[in-house]
């Protein structure tokens, strides 16, 4: 276990930013104890060469700040692609550095994945995470690119399991043992999401339950739950609701056993929440957090205001 892992604060439960939510995060903050945001949709890249390269979203930030008030803002990157081969994209890591100067959040997380390739004289951004081969070469790969992050911020650094649709031939390691060598060769932590374990087990028709059995559960920093849909045969990874029976089961299997989960972060996309609606939604996260409690210590940025 990465021993930057043993400090981690317990937060409590907290809940995804996306811009549909705004009426929600203005009304219903005693629902949630943090926000986590994908940074990426608070700024725009105009791409290599130009100067300033990033346009950070002023007002979406402002937002935050505002509404987060006193609770902590966690980010959760979509656009580092870790696994790309051709370059390690630094721009990423700037905005990232710039974001804890502002929020001095307590960890950060991007994917365990891939989404920009060459493409001739330029690069395609294949516009979704795209999985690893599970592999030594894999490891050696990312494990310089871990290290320069731990190096430019002093906080817990996560990677998410990723959602596949195939496997790929040759493939030396299972989930499991991919994902506790990650750890034990990088420093890095895990981001769980269960919906990912859940859709891949749906999708594959293996158990949940043994990768989780196989997993050490020290590693995992945070949890990701949401809801998904089928779609011509596969169950998608949608966001798209409350939370199905079976991830409920894998949620309540490892909240006792993860003794350094800092949070579990509801995610849903903006575009469900009208169908969803305030009501369920805040109803949703309350389930969450009377899980949480059972299992977890009371938040700690709670404790310090009681006190």
């Amino acid at each position: 276990m990465p021993e930057n892992l043993t400090a981690i604060p317990k937060l409590g439960v907290g809940l995804a930013y996306q811009p549909a939510l705004r009426p929600f995060l203005e009304t219903r903050g005693d629902t949630f104890d943090y926000l986590e945001v994908v940074p990426d949709i608070l700024w725009t890249d105009l791409g290599a060469g130009t100067a300033p390269r990033y346009i950070d979203d002023k007002a979406g930030i402002d937002f935050l700040r505002r509404v987060a008030g006193d609770r902590p803002v966690v980010p959760h990157g979509i656009g580092l692609s870790i696994g790309t081969a051709h370059r390690f994209n630094r721009g990423q890591l700037d905005q990232i550095e710039k974001w804890h100067g502002w929020f001095q959040f307590p960890w950060h997380s991007d994917h365990l994945a891939w989404n920009l390739a060459e493409h001739g004289v330029d690069e395609l951004n294949a516009g979704v995470t795209l999985p690893l081969p599970r592999d030594q070469e894999t490891l050696d790969a990312l494990a310089p690119r871990v290290a320069e992050v731990r190096r430019r911020l002093p906080v817990p650094f996560l990677l998410e399991n990723n959602v596949y649709f195939f496997s790929m031939p040759g493939e030396e390691m299972s989930d499991a043992e991919f994902l506790n060598a990650l750890c034990a060769q990088t420093g890095c932590g895990l981001l769980l999401d269960l919906h990912n374990v859940y859709c891949n087990a749906r999708n594959h028709r293996t158990d949940p339950f043994r990768l989780l059995a196989e997993l050490d559960l020290a590693n995992v920093v945070e949890i990701h739950v949401a809801g998904g849909m089928e779609h011509e045969g596969w169950y998608l990874d949608a966001h798209s609701g409350p939370l199905p029976e079976p991830v409920w089961e894998l949620l309540r299997h490892c909240l006792p056993r993860c003794p350094n989960l800092g949070g579990v972060t509801f995610e849903m996309l903006g575009s469900w929440f009208v169908e969803m609606g305030g009501d369920r939604l805040a109803q949703e996260l309350t389930a969450l957090r009377e899980a949480w409690h059972r299992w977890q210590p009371v938040p700690s940025h709670l404790v310090e205001v009681a006190a």
